[in-house]
């Protein structure tokens, strides 16, 4: 016989006797409650990734280490300080797009996150062309193929998918960095997406 899934009440119960009190945390109690301990609380938050500029200098990686500094990256790249994976949590269970402007609601403060404060947290711009899947053709003469081969150690290889270990020591180091830092994903970071060519 199977086991019936704990209720709302005994998963609150229970989370409340482990020093967890859950009450103001949320913007509508019950609903987002509920979602957070049958859905968000069970997801693992990655530790942010760093990049040291310093680190790139000894190892004489100089055209990575300009290429990102060209980009306005260093700050965003280099942003390091505490980590509190639940409240994390909580933020993204709380958390509503309004135009672009997003809004969440943590242990009873409310958070609003504009352009503006994005750009002064991280320094970085909103500029150039903005890449998401909707829009990968804006970029009319964009060669995904041509421009992975001549990426590669051996350009003349045959490509069966897109994959980092074929690449150049600076070009796998950015491709690392995009994967991981700059459009982080859970998985599969030794393959590459055409948004991440681009």
């Amino acid at each position: 016989m199977a086991a019936t899934p704990p209720s709302s009440k005994r998963m609150k119960t229970r989370a409340v006797r482990s020093g967890e009190k859950l009450e103001g945390w949320f913007s509508r109690e019950s609903e987002l409650i509920d979602k957070y301990l049958h859905e968000t609380s069970r997801k693992i938050v990655n530790t942010p990734k760093l990049v040291s500029f310093t680190w790139m200098k000894q190892q004489n990686l100089t055209v990575v280490r300009s290429l990102l500094k060209e980009q306005r990256l260093k700050r965003f790249l280099e942003l390091f300080g505490n980590i509190y994976p639940d409240l994390v949590k909580v933020f993204y269970t709380n958390l509503q797009f309004n135009g672009d402007t997003l809004n969440s609601h943590v242990k009873g403060v409310d958070m609003v996150i504009t352009n503006d404060v994005w750009a002064a947290v991280t320094r970085l711009e909103f500029s150039g062309v903005r890449i998401n899947k909707c829009n990968l053709g804006v970029i009319k003469e964009f060669n995904k193929m041509q421009f992975y081969k001549n990426c590669l150690k051996n350009p003349l290889s045959k490509v069966k998918n897109f994959s980092v270990g074929g690449l150049k020591l600076d070009e796998r180091l950015i491709a690392f960095i995009v994967s991981w830092i700059i459009t982080p994903r859970g998985s599969n970071h030794s393959t590459l997406s055409e948004e991440d060519l681009l």
